[in-house]
């Protein structure tokens, strides 16, 4: 039987450590200890480039499809500018509640990573004032698309894309051969996506490897400390942001919304998967929490999309996570690059694991921050992943009944 991929990054992440301590305590002198390191750091070199590779195509199509996917709902305005207003609104809290508790309980500080020494040049190139940070931000937003694909400019690439799917959404059906192409395009960065994250296992074991044989092990206590924090917030989001918002716009009881809504978190803590929760979503909202079939129709499988709360605020604060194991110090500025960055990488995240991936390096590499960060990430993803994918169904559940709420007023 074919484990799944989560069981074989989870194994691979367990021989990494394993293996990681091994060498540590044969000692940096031995030959076997030199030679594992070498082809350890072979082997996570490859698997992080790959990601590279696909990051831009990924990040561009999946965005500016994304966009224009809401060609078809146009007739709908007060219900389309009240769901995509919640949205945001829900979004910004999230990242907000993620970074506050980032910089309040500062997981990983005073733990500088020897392999993350080569991000620090990287990311003094990035710092910068406040004032020059809104000047250098307005300029780089718009830049020769071409320029910014071939740069890896991921801000300029962002903004072009949304621009192209806003463009898209306007000509309507006069563009639909582009609409094709780039979900074609899509589907076919994210088959690329699944053949790279074959080697995950093996590259999850390679960089941990590296990192227990060249760190003490206050990795991993960091490493628990992080988890804490991100379910922690994660949680306070879903059980008092969110029904605060509930209450206030839509004048519903949080007991009664969590009753009408049970089946489909459980459904979506146990999956893993928007997606997959989707027809169990739909029902409660519609049959429990009595939501016209019109509004639940368009806003929930929207929300699955491209409204995600619980993914929004574990990338802001893995983004902090990581500075502070790289030694780096982010200021306003940078925070502020993480925020913008972490919405429009939660709204473009096709939903599939792996690519989430993919949007957490986008985020990294915004600030420039280190991407082989993600061999600490990807082993407790699936476990954050259960609470986020959760708090990410509640939000469409919650906007469903803001969005009724505000278009009959």
């Amino acid at each position: 039987m074919k484990l799944a991929l989560n069981t074989q990054m989870f194994i691979g992440a367990v021989f990494g450590v394993m293996l990681g301590i091994g060498f540590a305590k044969m000692g940096p002198a031995a030959a076997v200890t030199r030679q594992g390191i070498y082809f350890c750091g072979l082997l996570s070199s490859l698997f992080i480039d790959l990601l590279k590779m696909v990051l831009v195509p990924l990040v561009f199509t999946s965005i500016a499809v994304g966009v224009a996917n809401l060609r078809m709902h146009g007739q709908l305005h007060r219900v389309w500018l009240s769901t995509l207003g919640f949205f945001v609104v829900s979004m910004a809290l999230a990242v907000t509640l993620g970074l506050v508790a980032a910089n309040l309980f500062e997981p990983g500080k005073g733990l500088n990573l020897d392999l993350f020494n080569n991000a620090t040049p990287s990311f003094a190139a990035k710092q910068m004032s406040f004032d020059q940070f809104i000047a250098s931000f307005l300029h780089g937003l718009f830049v020769n698309p071409f320029a910014a694909l071939a740069q890896g400019n991921i801000l300029a690439i962002v903004m072009f894309a949304l621009l192209l799917g806003i463009a898209l959404v306007v000509g309507g059906d006069r563009y639909r051969n582009i609409l094709l192409l780039l979900q074609e395009s899509l589907e076919l960065m994210l088959r690329l996506v699944g053949w790279i994250m074959r080697l995950a296992p093996f590259g999850i074991m390679a960089l941990l490897a590296q990192l227990l044989a060249t760190q003490n092990l206050a990795l991993l206590s960091s490493l628990a400390e992080f988890v804490a924090v991100v379910i922690g917030t994660t949680l306070f989001h879903g059980l008092v942001i969110l029904p605060l918002l509930l209450g206030l716009v839509a004048k519903v009881s949080p007991l009664k919304f969590f009753l009408g809504s049970r089946e489909a978190l459980i459904t979506a803590f146990a999956t893993s998967s928007s997606s997959a929760t989707l027809p169990v979503t739909l029902r409660c909202v519609e049959q429990h929490l009595h939501v016209k079939p019109g509004i639940a129709g368009f806003v929930v499988p929207l929300g699955a999309t491209v409204n995600m709360d619980g993914t929004a605020l574990y990338e802001a604060s893995a983004a902090l996570f990581v500075a502070n194991l790289a030694g780096i110090e982010l200021g306003l500025a940078e925070q502020l690059i993480v925020f913008f960055t972490t919405m429009i990488a939660a709204i473009g995240a096709p939903g599939i694991p792996s690519a989430g991936m993919v949007t957490m390096m986008m985020v990294l590499q915004s600030v420039g921050l280190p991407t082989e960060a993600l061999a600490i990430l990807l082993p407790i993803d699936r476990i954050l992943d259960t609470v986020r994918t959760m708090v990410n169904v509640e939000g469409d559940m919650v906007g469903s009944l803001v969005v009724q709420r505000l278009a009959e007023s």
